[in-house]
């Protein structure tokens, strides 16, 4: 089915993202994943060609699209290439960087969003805790207000661009006796006496991102790191997550599109019985299944995203098209990976990294259990 949603603007932009991926990306990632980590000067690549400021104002140097359709985009051309890559840059630009576009004083844009958009600077955001995982909530690291300062002491899990990131967007307690109402967003950077990394973490999938632990002893902060008020953090956080959920969408859906169009040629490729594997009526109805079901997400996520750049598209609507994404993405390519035989099983195929990194998409942004519940609490339960 033809696309809807993208006009002759996008698809100018789609070619311009393909080529720069083409030529300054494609030819090093087997280094990237033996580093485990995107190199700096790929960020300073993409931030020279406007690729990472797309949220980001034109006062502060960045392209200020005001169409997230430009950041589906890209999203899918990343992921068509290596969902890592579409994770670490979605942390970066769709993600962390809004935080302080939206919530920022002037003086907080000033300092971080111009080097944002270089690439100079690369984001995280610290949510999640060895304890907590999707229970935002119940976060335990704190900021103690000591006379001027804070005092933030903690550790968080799971952060994607964590060992490289120089700006941190970090979630804290303040207030612990209001609950979920006493949580506020703090600014840290990586230079901040302190603030410490763990190790590269060591991943099923995903390994070109550096995913990382990050630690907090004793840093201390001024109110100039606070972003937006203080003891609102969670409600900023759950403003935001929806456009989180829904780049994890546009992600998953193209990520497994463009792996079962190489499987589906490997299938004319692939010889047996006397006759391409894709001729078999097994195979050929499994991917007539196949197809379809990616072409429907495609259509809700497409609305989705259509629906979030008029402003209209609510947590809920993301919420589906997270979850029913993810589980569409994992099923399309375990049949992917079953349709390569023993070669699907090769880290040297793409099929299996692709797998590999899939199945995280199931547990980040919040678990398909946790969205399930939000969509079952809309439904009145």
């Amino acid at each position: 089915m033809q696309r809807m949603i993208f006009d002759e603007d996008h698809e100018a932009f789609r070619d311009s993202c393909a080529a720069f991926l083409a030529k300054h990306v494609e030819p090093h990632l087997e280094t990237y994943l033996e580093n485990k980590a995107l190199p700096r000067d790929f960020w300073l690549a993409a931030g020279a060609e406007g690729f990472l400021g797309l949220e980001i104002p034109e006062e502060h140097g960045g392209a200020e699209a005001g169409d997230f359709r430009f950041n589906a985009v890209w999203a899918e051309e990343l992921s068509k290439l290596n969902a890592a890559l579409a994770s670490c840059v979605g942390i970066h630009s769709d993600i962390a960087v809004p935080y302080i576009v939206d919530l920022g004083t002037q003086e907080q844009k000033e300092r971080w969003l111009p080097r944002c958009a270089t690439g100079e600077i690369v984001t995280a955001i610290g949510m999640t805790e060895p304890g907590g995982g999707s229970d935002l909530a119940a976060l335990k690291t704190t900021a103690v207000r000591d006379g001027d300062s804070w005092v933030i002491n903690g550790s968080k899990t799971f952060i994607t661009n964590g060992f490289s990131a120089d700006l941190v967007i970090t979630a804290v307690r303040t207030s612990p006796e209001k609950g979920a109402k006493g949580i506020t967003l703090f600014g840290i950077e990586a230079t901040d006496p302190g603030f410490s990394r763990g190790r590269k973490l060591d991943k099923v999938g995903q390994g070109e991102a550096d995913t990382s632990e990050l630690f907090f002893e004793d840093v201390r902060l001024g109110d100039d790191r606070i972003i937006g008020e203080v003891d609102r953090g969670f409600i900023y956080m759950m403003e935001r997550l929806p456009q989180e959920r829904l780049t994890c969408a546009v992600s998953n859906v193209a990520h497994a599109k463009q792996i079962l169009a190489e499987t589906i040629q490997y299938a004319h490729d692939r010889h047996a019985f006397k006759q391409s594997i894709g001729s078999l009526q097994h195979n050929k109805f499994l991917l007539a299944e196949l197809v379809t079901k990616i072409e429907v997400a495609e259509a809700y996520v497409d609305q989705a995203v259509l629906a979030h750049t008029n402003g209209k598209a609510t947590a809920i609507d993301a919420a589906k098209a997270k979850w029913w994404s993810s589980e569409i993405q994992n099923d399309v390519l375990d049949h992917c990976v079953q349709l390569h035989g023993g070669y699907g099983f090769m880290n040297e195929y793409r099929v299996a990294r692709a797998w590999r990194d899939a199945r995280v998409t199931k547990i980040w942004a919040g678990s398909n259990e946790i969205m399930k519940e939000l969509i079952g609490r809309d439904l009145g339960f």
